[in-house]
């Protein structure tokens, strides 16, 4: 890859790891739906002032709108709600290992999905190695005096990176549809559907201290808006598996922000299930792999 591009990359990997320390923020005034609807509240109409200052030309079909609006709510809205939820239970980094968890579960997913791509050898060695270091992450929780609400809280976002799992199948259905108009279009509808359910279930939200409207626009505006756009633009140049590298940017990001800022415990336990995770993903990658068997001149 062009060094621009490895740059965009680590960018995009270091933005999504501060994600998790905007999380932790905002959790300290707002209900984890008021936090999904806020995010893509803002990161929406930042996508439709970029959509108009490229002159994007709006779609016409009523279909488009309505298929891309659902892809945005398991895309966007539902993930967005889950992994705040899972952060109230267990710490920042953490969330982030597990979110590393994705390109795994997305392996998996399309192994068993119509048309969907079959997993190889070194693709199984990784949903091995990446579940193995799944398991490592869940077993403190298994022994410390609050199990059951930390095993919840691993619950909830390993059913959000499912549903990232799932969505990133779906997507391929609009590879003909413009990047930008999919981004918009989809960010739109998660909006639509969350703000009235936070209004429903969690009230009016009250937020009244300055860094909580900080990480509020920094979620909105930086890892969602901005880090989408990118990243349907790094796509076609360097392709999927090259992209999927970010998810060993993020969680260590995550950890060092979160535990040199919100004071979290990272255990050693933690630590080895992270690395059983980049392994995973470096079997899925396949380079390595390739390079090992490479024989000698």
């Amino acid at each position: 890859m062009a060094a621009r591009d490895w740059a965009l990359l680590i960018f995009v990997g270091s933005i999504w790891g501060c994600s998790f320390l905007f999380n932790a923020v905002l959790l300290r005034e707002l209900g984890p739906i008021w936090i999904a609807a806020g995010r893509v509240s803002i990161a929406a109409v930042a996508s439709w002032v970029i959509f108009v200052a490229l002159r994007k030309p709006v779609p016409r079909d009523p279909m488009l709108y309505l298929k891309l609006g659902i892809l945005g709510i398991f895309s966007y809205a539902l993930p967005f709600t889950l992994f705040p939820l899972g952060q109230a239970h267990i710490a920042s980094g953490l969330t982030a290992i597990i979110n590393a968890l994705t390109p795994i579960l997305t392996v998996v997913v399309a192994h068993f999905w119509p048309g969907g791509e079959k997993a190889k050898m070194n693709k199984a060695l990784g949903v091995v190695a990446g579940f193995a270091g799944a398991a490592l992450l869940a077993s403190p929780a298994l022994t410390g005096g609050h199990a059951g609400d930390q095993l919840i809280g691993i619950g909830f976002c390993l059913l959000a990176t499912l549903c990232y799992a799932v969505t990133l199948n779906v997507a391929r259905s609009f590879r003909a549809v413009d990047p930008t108009t999919l981004a918009t279009i989809a960010i739109t509808g998660a909006a639509v559907v969350s703000v009235p359910v936070a209004f429903l279930m969690e009230g009016v939200p009250h937020a009244t201290r300055v860094e909580t409207w900080a990480a509020w626009l920094a979620l909105g505006l930086f890892s969602t808006a901005l880090t989408f756009q990118i990243m349907y633009r790094l796509l076609p140049r360097i392709g999927a598996t090259n992209f999927a590298s970010n998810t060993f940017i993020s969680p260590v990001v995550a950890i060092i922000l979160g535990v040199t800022l919100l004071g979290e415990t990272i255990l050693p336990v933690h630590i080895a299930g992270m690395l059983l995770v980049f392994v995973g993903l470096l079997c899925i990658d396949g380079r390595v792999l390739r390079l090992w068997s490479r024989p000698a001149v």
